[in-house]
């Protein structure tokens, strides 16, 4: 069965798992606590009835007048300088304290460590110097929505209105887009209509636009229709980014005629017109159909228009001309950005070493790569997947493992593109063997096989004719939708609508 076999597995060691440091210790703040001076006892000079103008008296060292030696205060200006350095001291490590909490809340929230953000934000709640602020609040709610945890941003926000911060569109805004961004719709809009009943939190044009993008990546444009009218009847405006959100749902579900009605509209209007967002849209539209024609004429016209193309369009054409094969006209468009300037980035080589690894020539793709690494640029995973599948179809299967070691080396880490990527040049390389063991190592990885996974390996099977390969896959793979499926249910079922 397989003659050409080669062992990947002596490689994977080569991956090492992330670090993971170990949570320090409980902060705390330690106070010295000075009890108050004794007090002083001043002893008064008597006065002789037979003199009227008593002499000057020269003091000894030590001695101050009104006090005895036996007040034991000999020294009565330095301990109360004392006492306030101490006290700028304690004042001073407090403010430190404070400083080390709140910027370990903030590095929490820019790695977007939802957990540990929470739980060093509930131990800065308790301590006496803590205010109620908006920001943190805000910044904690667009956190948990960007993680997918509506249900802590839900209860984070009942926490917010329970300690007396009056909500606002912000808040409820960004409570909009927690949900949205876990496909949870329908509470999203049990948000808006709770919103529309309050008069000081009325939806604007963002939390509009926020509803209307989880609807268009879900295909609902049923409800975008819906929600356009309402946006009329509040006489909110759609703005450029709403515009072209729905633009870009419509480019992908293939409803051209509508895409047409809206990019229209926004080329006669004053208020949305188009941006360079828009035309990278169109651009990547139809250069990922191949119409390579209409995506040169909307590039010409959005010119026209006065839109300056930047890197991000530069490296759409040079990716819509690599998968034609058209490499001149994409060596054109890089002449073109070294001559205004535009630095080749990451994305930019990926292009051009994807085009080149889908025809497996080998020879161009290592060139590209090594000039890539010479000029600095790093590469990324998907730089990696590309060379893998690039040496896979030009039949170097050894430079397949030499490259997943560098990946390793280079601790490019492992996903499911890139165990796809893997099990592709096991399946090209005919070594079933070697491809069984890297899907298991990619399900111990805790890395979910996608569609692109199961297509190589039924493919690779039913070479071999072996069905109940095929078969035993094909029930894996309806096991994990349906698990997906029940996961999702259970999670909308325990989140809450509102706050009490």
């Amino acid at each position: 069965m397989a003659t050409n076999s080669f062992s990947l597995s002596s490689s994977s060691s080569l991956f090492p798992s992330p670090l993971v440091r170990p949570a320090g210790g409980t902060l705390r703040r330690v106070f010295e606590i000075r009890r108050p001076l004794g007090a002083i006892t001043a002893v008064t000079c008597c006065r002789s009835s037979s003199v009227a103008f008593p002499k000057k008296k020269h003091w000894k060292q030590g001695e101050y007048p009104g006090f005895t030696e036996q007040s034991g205060f000999k020294n009565n200006k330095r301990t109360p300088i004392k006492n306030i350095k101490k006290k700028l001291d304690r004042k001073s490590n407090a403010k430190a304290w404070v400083n080390t909490v709140t910027e370990a809340l903030s590095d929490h929230i820019d790695k977007k460590q939802w957990l540990q953000a929470l739980q060093v934000f509930e131990m800065l709640k308790e301590q006496p110097f803590y205010q109620l602020k908006e920001s943190t609040y805000m910044k904690l709610l667009v956190l948990l929505g960007r993680c997918g945890q509506p249900g802590k941003a839900q209860q984070l926000f009942d926490t917010m209105i329970e300690e007396g911060l009056e909500p606002t569109t912000e808040f409820y805004t960004a409570l909009v887009g927690a949900y949205c961004r876990s496909n949870i719709i329908d509470k999203a809009f049990t948000i808006l209509h709770r919103m529309i009943e309050l008069p000081y939190c009325q939806p604007n044009v963002y939390t509009y636009s926020i509803l209307i993008k989880a609807c268009v990546d879900a295909s609902r444009f049923d409800l975008v229709d819906s929600l356009y009218e309402q946006m009329a009847e509040r006489s909110i405006v759609p703005n450029t980014v709403t515009q072209n959100i729905v633009l870009s749902g419509y480019g992908r579900a293939g409803k051209y005629e509508e895409m047409e009605k809206v990019l229209s509209g926004m080329l006669e209007s004053t208020s949305s017109g188009p941006d360079i967002w828009t035309m990278n849209t169109i651009l990547s539209l139809f250069g990922n159909k191949g119409q390579i024609e209409t995506m040169e004429r909307w590039y010409e016209k959005f010119c026209s228009y006065g839109i300056e193309p930047e890197t991000r369009t530069f490296n759409i054409l040079i990716s819509a001309y690599g998968k034609k094969r058209m490499y001149d006209k994409m060596s054109s468009v890089m002449e073109y950005m070294r001559k205004l300037s535009f630095p080749w980035t990451t994305s930019t080589y990926n292009n051009v070493i994807e085009a080149f690894s889908d025809v497996g020539d080998a020879k161009h793709m290592e060139y590209t790569f090594d000039q890539m690494r010479a000029e600095g640029v790093k590469p990324d995973i998907k730089t990696f997947c590309c060379l893998i599948r690039g040496y896979a179809n030009a039949g170097l299967f050894p430079k397949v493992i030499n490259t997943v070691q560098l990946a390793g080396k280079l601790e490019i880490p492992e996903n499911t593109s890139f165990f796809s990527s893997v099990i592709y040049a096991c399946a090209k390389a005919e070594d079933l063997i070697e491809m069984e063991r890297v899907f298991k190592r990619m399900k111990d990885k805790q890395c979910r096989p996608d569609d692109t996974t199961y297509s190589v390996m039924v493919e690779a099977y039913r070479k071999e004719g072996m069905t109940d390969k095929i078969y035993d896959l094909e029930q894996e793979k309806q096991m994990m939708s349906a698990s997906e499926s029940s996961d999702s249910i259970s999670d909308e079922e325990k989140l809450e609508l509102m706050p009490a």
